[in-house]
């Protein structure tokens, strides 16, 4: 999924735009002190969605990809303007920081870390957007996507689509491993955990 995830970074028009983006996965952060799980191990979260190994890639592709359909939206159908680099630079940035914020237990599964639990990959990633010199804007949707629940509300139209995709591939995916453990439940299987989205729907 990695390399998806640099194919979609070549869709940024603006070349240094496009460098920096590239740059935040040739080169992470080395000044954190905290241990951070690799991008294709990480979880999208430790129990809400896409809580499973390479999840936080997959759930960064999958917000990608809706935030590229709203783009079509906003401008084909309801006739606005989006900065699509924008969009993108911010659909593909926007949690990459969770990598320090899990970690793997004893039992195999994964859990929020106790640096993960005390600084959220949001306060890291503006940090890191900030020492990197991105623009404003790109600053703006990163600290935005978490929408109404946010620490910031989004206020430009970028913002508004990368947080609305944000809210609906997390969403989904969550209640497709809720509906699936419900129905292992059912069966007697105790505390199932699912390793992707595939078996979720499988057993669904």
């Amino acid at each position: 999924m990695l390399s998806e995830i640099f194919e979609l970074v070549k869709g940024i028009e603006d070349e240094g735009l496009r460098e920096k983006v590239r740059a935040f996965f040739i080169d992470p952060p080395s000044d954190i002190d905290a241990e951070a799980l690799p991008l294709e191990v990480c979880p999208a979260g430790a129990f809400q969605h896409h809580s499973y190994k390479g999840g936080l890639l997959q759930h960064t592709l999958g917000v990608t990809q809706l935030s590229l359909t709203m783009c079509d939206m906003v401008e084909n159908l309801y006739g606005g303007y989006v900065d699509r680099d924008t969009v993108l630079a911010g659909a593909i940035l926007h949690d990459v920081m969770k990598c320090y914020c899990y970690e793997v237990s004893e039992e195999g599964r994964f859990r929020t870390s106790d640096f993960g639990g005390k600084v959220d990959h949001l306060t890291l990633m503006v940090s890191e957007l900030m020492k990197r010199k991105f623009p404003l804007e790109i600053l703006h949707v990163v600290a935005s996507h978490h929408g109404d629940v946010g620490p910031t509300k989004p206020k430009t139209v970028e913002a508004l689509i990368v947080s609305v995709a944000d809210l609906a591939d997390s969403d989904m995916n969550g209640k497709f491993l809720r509906a699936a453990e419900y129905l292992l439940k059912r069966t007697g299987a105790y505390r199932p955990s699912l390793s992707s989205s595939e078996n979720a729907l499988k057993v669904i």
